[in-house]
């Protein structure tokens, strides 16, 4: 709850100190009271972080639909030649799967989600601040869940069949654990199914560090410290929300 406590500067009410010696008093005063500057500058930190590694990898991702693309048409030229390609299919379907969990928190960057909106954007930015506090929440363990379940089935496509797929990770980097029979699809082409179940748990990762976000972000604008509305990207040449 501190964190949401604005600064209360001196009041202007009270006599100022004259001269010098009320001017070193004036100083000692302002440096008993304690400011939140500090979290606020860390916080924006860890948002330009966030929001600059999501929106990079965003960018990236657009480009993912054209790689669709090319591989339906490759599939549509070799049925035309009377010999399809096996891979085409499967391989199209990893390429969307990847395309949406990892352009998916610059999405939720941009605002550019579907969603419904009665009387949302009538609000205030302060009362849509108030309101996203709490729904991210939500989404937040929403996301933790996912983060779990892709977890697990990453593990188990990696051959353990445990109940701690975090600990096998961890067990994987130590040399605690080893690589057991990996996963493969059940098609004729019968690809291993690890890459594909290890972007999905990145991109779910990702998400909720895009959440973290844009609580962060919900804080300083109800503390006064972030003037940009909702789904609006930080301009780094704009003064706004970066003092």
């Amino acid at each position: 709850m501190a964190l949401i406590v604005p600064y209360l500067p001196l009041n202007p009410l009270l006599p100022r100190p004259k001269g010098a010696k009320g001017a070193k008093g004036a100083e000692g005063m302002k440096k008993q009271i304690p400011s939140n500057n500090c979290g606020g500058h860390r916080m924006k930190a860890v948002i330009r972080l966030i929001d600059g590694f999501n929106h990079r990898l965003g960018r990236v991702m657009m480009y993912g639909i054209l790689v669709m693309m090319g591989i339906m048409a490759w599939s549509v030229i070799t049925k035309a030649q009377g010999a399809p390609a096996l891979w085409t299919l499967e391989t199209a379907q990893f390429a969307m799967v990847a395309y949406y969990v990892l352009g998916g928190p610059y999405s939720m960057q941009m605002g550019a989600n579907v969603r419904m909106d009665l009387i949302y954007g009538e609000w205030s930015i302060r009362r849509k601040a108030w309101v996203d506090l709490f729904t991210v929440l939500f989404l937040m363990f929403y996301l933790g869940v996912l983060i779990y379940g892709a977890a697990a089935s990453t593990a188990y496509a990696l051959g353990h069949y445990g109940p701690h797929p975090f600990g096998f990770f961890w067990g994987l980097l130590t040399g605690s654990e080893t690589l057991g029979r990996l996963e493969v699809s059940r098609s004729s082409w019968k690809p291993v199914m690890w890459p594909i179940k290890a972007v999905m748990l990145l991109g779910f990762f990702l998400m909720f560090l895009q959440c973290l976000s844009e609580l962060l972000k919900d804080i300083l604008r109800l503390r006064g410290q972030w003037d940009l509305p909702p789904g609006t990207m930080q301009d780094s040449s704009s003064p706004a929300g970066t003092q």
